[in-house]
């Protein structure tokens, strides 16, 4: 079994997928560690493919994974990681930016403290543009750091090391992929941040376009979202729900009472459709509440999914466990 797993999707990298196993493998061959390089091929539409078969052929040490279709970066790390046997998984770009001979340096942060669980690479010279990828890469990592609380100078560098105890209890969706630190870290994972090197592109062109922003901003609000109220939704939705009801409601009561001690006509009046649509919207906000709680316990409970995280006394790995039948 091997002692290191490094897991890279790759997408249209035939430039750069040779160059890239030949330096993953010079970075860990000389420490003796048992390591084995995981490539994951999300429906290259080039001659990666062919380059990584040939690759295999030499390297041992290689393992190729082919998705039938491109389905993005997280379900291609996600692969990778249900493929990986390793006690600690590394992750990387395969556009050669990230440097693989900072590779040892983050699993010997992991082997000397245990207390560990994820070291997040930090790209403080960054050899990007500045306007186009180094500015609104800044704004996100703030504006990321802030809603998740957990602090990071770069969520976006993709050279990360982490205890595979902490990478198996994790599933990624969507685009996930860049928020791996904040979930690891809502099952107890402590992270530290170091500084690695950073090379310019000199192959191939970047998969990330202006979309990316928007799908960052989304996934944030989902992250926000499971965060605060995965066991507890229906407190994401009752607080609004009971302003809203409560104003519709004061409405109706106070056009009621105009009409039967007054006589006033409030056929016609908007605050009448105004107090019913609050009225409306906020039964439906409760009752997605409470539709929420249920899907909450259906999810935990026929299998018997605790809500809940065990540290073990001897080390600082996390998984679950049972409770005790006595």
């Amino acid at each position: 079994m091997p002692k290191i797993s490094v897991v890279i999707p790759v997408f249209n990298e035939e430039d750069n997928v040779t160059g890239l196993i030949d330096q993953v493998g010079q970075a860990l061959m000389p420490t003796g560690w048992d390591f084995e390089l995981v490539l994951v091929d999300d429906g290259s539409r080039d001659a990666t493919a062919q380059r990584m078969q040939a690759a295999a052929q030499q390297a041992p040490w290689l393992r190729c994974i082919f998705l039938i279709r491109n389905y993005g970066q997280s379900t291609a790390l996600q692969a990778g990681f249900d493929h990986a046997q390793g006690d600690y998984i590394v992750t990387l770009d395969c556009d050669l930016q990230n440097d693989p001979a900072d590779i040892p340096k983050l699993i010997d942060l992991l082997e000397k403290d245990s207390s560990i669980d994820c070291v997040s690479g930090w790209r403080k010279s960054r050899q990007d543009a500045a306007i186009s990828r180094k500015i609104p890469s800044q704004i996100a990592n703030a504006l990321i750091s802030k809603v998740t609380k957990v602090r990071l100078h770069d969520y976006g560098c993709a050279l990360k090391a982490y205890r595979a105890s902490i990478i198996k209890s994790l599933k990624l969706y969507g685009e996930l992929h860049r928020f791996i630190p904040a979930l690891a870290a809502e099952v107890g994972a402590r992270i530290v941040e170091v500084p690695v090197n950073h090379r310019a592109r000199t192959a191939g062109v970047s998969k990330y376009g202006i979309d990316r922003t928007i799908r960052v901003l989304l996934d944030l609000l989902w992250i926000r979202f499971t965060m605060r109220f995965l066991h507890r939704p229906i407190h994401a939705f009752g607080g609004v729900a009971a302003a809203m009801l409560s104003a519709g409601l004061l409405i109706l009561a106070w056009l009621a009472a105009e009409k039967i001690f007054l006589g006033a006509d409030i056929g016609g009046r908007p605050l009448l459709m105004l107090g019913v649509l609050l009225t409306l919207v906020g039964v439906q906000l409760l009752a997605t509440g409470l539709i929420g709680e249920l899907l909450v316990r259906i999810y935990h409970e026929p299998e018997g999914r605790r809500q809940y995280l065990l540290k073990p006394q001897s080390d600082s790995q996390w998984h679950s466990r049972a409770p005790s039948k006595d």
